[in-house]
């Protein structure tokens, strides 16, 4: 940092000269007023110690041209024979600040020390602004820059704050759900959008009260246009919720596709049911007329294409059964069932094929009065029926099958059990898959669609239940299945429904 001295008395230069090197300055000299400025001209100096009496050129002419020059040079004045009005007015002029003469040289240190303060807060103050003006055209950049995703997202996008008012909708949003152009930002989301259904997931959302981070709804508009929103929280850096961001996407297409898909499925399922039953039955009446001095290859190759019949009938059930699934045409005949008596009536029907194999097919029900739970018995019926079936299916000759029944709160499980074959944890992940069967050495020559647990897993869905396996190879398998109780179903009021 330098500081120029303009005073005409040899012993006020010399003697800040020598205070001001030792505090880390470097000095300039001038007797002159004319002489200070020329060396403005040609150095650097932050600065300027002037006295205001001086031959020729005096202080307050210096001042004038110094603040002309950089009006950022800090100047104290050097009084002696002028008066404090003077240095005063010299102040009010731009000067930063004054010392008497004569001074001590601790005098001199602490007027400098103030203004190499006064200069370094000045600077820091510039590198702030400086800084501010960087972070803010780099956030008006950010934030056009995020605008412009936004708008040209070919899915809508709406935000919401807290009170759930509208913060942003870009055109897509807009165009999906019939919303005008110059719709105001801040109005609730209830003046602009008509589905109820809707408008109470963006406010659950909003004020934090959803059951989960994601949430999604599909609803119809009034131009029959399916659409599928899925909504998070905006979070803050304490984790507070601060509104909402709602993702909005045109299925109408996916919808379509998959009612056609479901329609051909059942078509041509429907179509092959009735030739194949017949060739099926064809079949069995050809194995049944034949002699035994008949060709024994010929009676192995009938029984053959019986068994592949018999196998593309059931994957058409299974398809039908799926496709009644997708289209919503299942679960629709909710009554009251006592799942106990239920569930004892399909045992005692699989029974005579658990038999055919040698095994031991149990229930072990309740101790207690079971609820009534209110769902669709043809429902169930295929539930369990699957998961038994499979059970013997994949228990060799000879094992053991268990249905329990076990009364939690406000559900029932129960759980169907073997010791057969098992399946390997890769599998698992797989087996709710269509088409998908657990293939190995213990049971390839088993025959199946890969549709079963499929329909199960569908099924329970609309039933409001789950399903969870767990499982070890060569140890057997359990299928556990929840369904929920409802509120007025408890067990006493299943036992005063009986009496």
């Amino acid at each position: 940092m330098s500081i120029l001295v303009v005073d005409d008395e040899d012993s006020i230069r010399e003697g800040s000269e020598r205070i001001l090197t030792r505090m880390g300055f470097q000095v300039y000299k001038a007797s002159r007023g004319s002489e200070g400025l020329e060396i403005l001209g040609r150095h650097p100096v932050e600065i300027v110690l002037l006295d205001l009496k001086m031959p020729g050129m005096d202080g307050m002419e210096v001042l004038a041209h110094i603040q002309r020059l950089n009006s950022e040079i800090l100047v104290i004045i050097i009084t002696g024979y002028a008066t404090i009005e003077t240095a005063i007015e010299a102040m009010k002029r731009g000067a930063y600040d004054f010392i008497p003469k004569p001074f001590e040289p601790d005098q001199l240190r602490m007027v400098i020390n103030r203004a190499r303060e006064r200069i370094r807060l000045t600077e820091e103050t510039e590198m702030l602004a400086q800084e501010r003006q960087r972070n803010l055209a780099d956030l008006g950049t950010e934030k056009s820059r995020i605008r412009t995703i936004v708008e040209s997202l070919p899915n809508g996008i709406l935000v919401t704050n807290v009170q759930g008012q509208v913060a942003l909708m870009n055109p897509a949003f807009q165009w999906l759900m019939g919303i005008e152009e110059d719709t105001a930002t801040g109005e609730p989301i209830e003046s602009c959008i008509q589905d109820k259904g809707f408008c109470q997931l963006v406010k659950d959302i909003s004020a934090g009260n959803a059951q989960s981070l994601s949430a999604t709804y599909e609803f119809t508009t009034i131009g029959e246009k399916c659409l599928q929103a899925t909504g998070r929280p905006v979070l803050g850096d304490v984790g507070e919720c601060q509104g909402a961001v709602v993702n909005l996407v045109d299925i109408t297409a996916m919808k379509v596709l998959d009612r056609m898909k479901s329609e051909f499925v059942a078509k041509v399922s429907h179509e092959l049911r009735s030739p194949l039953s017949t060739i099926h039955e064809q079949l069995a009446l050809v194995l049944k007329d034949m002699v035994e001095k008949e060709s024994t290859r010929d009676q192995y190759l009938l029984s053959r294409a019986k068994e592949k019949t018999q196998g593309l009938i059931s994957l058409i059930g299974d398809l039908l059964d799926l496709s009644r699934i997708e289209a919503g045409n299942v679960c629709i005949d909710f009554k009251p069932i006592k799942l106990d008596e239920l569930l004892k009536n399909i045992v005692d029907f699989m029974e005579t094929r658990a038999n055919g194999k040698n095994q031991h097919l149990k229930l072990v029900l309740h101790d207690e009065p079971l609820p009534l739970i209110k769902a669709d018995p043809q429902a169930l019926e295929s539930v369990f029926g699957n998961l038994i079936a499979n059970a013997i299916n994949y228990t060799p000759e000879g094992g053991a099958i268990e249905v329990g029944i076990s009364l939690l709160p406000e559900k029932i499980q129960i759980d169907v059990s073997d010791n057969g074959f098992g399946i390997e944890a890769k599998d698992i992940d797989n087996i709710f898959k269509r088409f998908y069967r657990v293939k190995n050495e213990k049971t390839r020559f088993i025959t199946g669609t890969g549709l079963g647990l499929p329909i199960v897993k569908g099924l329970l869905d609309e039933l409001g239940g789950s399903i969870q396996i767990q499982s070890e190879p060569s140890q057997g398998s359990t299928f556990t299945v929840f369904l929920p109780i409802s509120a007025d179903n408890s067990p006493q009021n299943a036992a005063s429904q009986t009496e």
